[in-house]
């Protein structure tokens, strides 16, 4: 892993506004005391307030600083795909424009780097978020985890640092995913955390929706975990386990204890067993429909209106 000294900075923005000028000043101060030049990528998510006037005035005042407009809000994740795929630094980092990220933080990723990690999270070791936000949080972590095929870091954002190397192998998987850190950790590097408590928001509000994050939950859960489409397995194979058992306990009754059953309840033990084996095939359909959608989902999760300094 050669290591140089072009760091690539990549910045997903809506309607920061008032956190964009001095998200720039701290990382400049920051690169002005270390040996490393770095290049700042905005990615302008559909924002409809002045943010693109502020990009737009300070890449043409700084060349290394590039900007890259969307026609409208895709969100998150496209935004920082659409990042990645400008970058020219020997490592990239991606963080958001709140001021929730401390840029302090870099220096301690970049140590982790030079020491030969691909891959370096920003860990939230504590959160100054809401009890809801906090707690939703926690169980989405653990639940992703539970039931994913990869092993995705729990309490990481999309604060990190990754290698070059890293990004050439997330471009030549075709990222279409939605979700950039599962892809990630489903690329096997190996990986290193700087832990931080995460401050509160000081400067604008979040845009980052219920909606949006129940979206992201859902692009988490069913791009990296065939779970949802094996629920018919675990139904069916209940309903025919209890449905052959009672049908059993039945037959015994019937057979040496001269119990007699009207005919429908045998009719709903049958059904009941029939309708477990129908989950069964509707999981078996459900597998192959994954399987389809995972080797066929090529829609790009962006459009570019326009560009600047690139």
């Amino acid at each position: 892993m050669k290591k140089n000294n072009l760091i690539s900075i990549v910045v997903p923005v809506f309607n920061e506004s008032e956190n964009i000028i001095r998200l720039f000043e701290e990382i400049d101060l920051l690169f002005s005391k270390i040996s490393y030049s770095y290049e700042l990528i905005y990615i302008n998510d559909g924002s409809n307030d002045d943010s693109a006037e502020i990009l737009s005035q300070l890449s043409s005042k700084h060349s290394f600083i590039k900007v890259v407009h969307f026609t409208r809000n895709f969100g998150q994740q496209a935004a920082l795909i659409a990042g990645i795929n400008y970058v020219k630094g020997d490592a990239i980092i991606t963080m958001d424009c709140d001021g929730q990220d401390p840029v302090s933080l870099i220096e301690d990723m970049i140590l982790e780097w030079r020491s030969g990690v691909p891959v370096v999270y920003a860990r939230r070791v504590k959160r100054n978020d809401s009890f809801f936000k906090k707690l939703t949080a926690k169980i989405y972590y653990r639940l992703l985890n539970l039931i994913s095929e990869i092993k995705i870091p729990n309490d990481v954002g999309e604060y990190r640092l990754i290698d070059s190397s890293v990004v050439s192998n997330l471009q030549k998987a075709s990222i279409h995913t939605g979700y950039l850190r599962g892809m990630i950790a489903w690329l096997g590097y190996k990986q290193a955390f700087v832990d931080f408590e995460r401050p509160k928001r000081e400067f604008g509000k979040t845009g980052f929706s219920i909606y949006k994050m129940l979206r992201l939950a859902m692009n988490g859960i069913l791009n990296f975990s065939l779970a949802p489409l094996r629920i018919g397995l675990f139904l069916g194979m209940f309903s025919i386990f209890t449905g052959v058992i009672f049908l059993f306990y039945l037959m015994i009754n019937f057979l040496f204890f001269d119990q007699f059953y009207k005919l429908l309840e045998w009719l709903v033990v049958v059904i009941y067993i029939f309708v477990g084996f129908l989950f069964v095939l509707i999981w078996i359909v459900s597998e192959f429909i994954g399987k389809v959608y995972k080797s066929q989902a090529g829609m790009s999760s962006y459009v570019i209106g326009n560009v600047e300094n690139i």
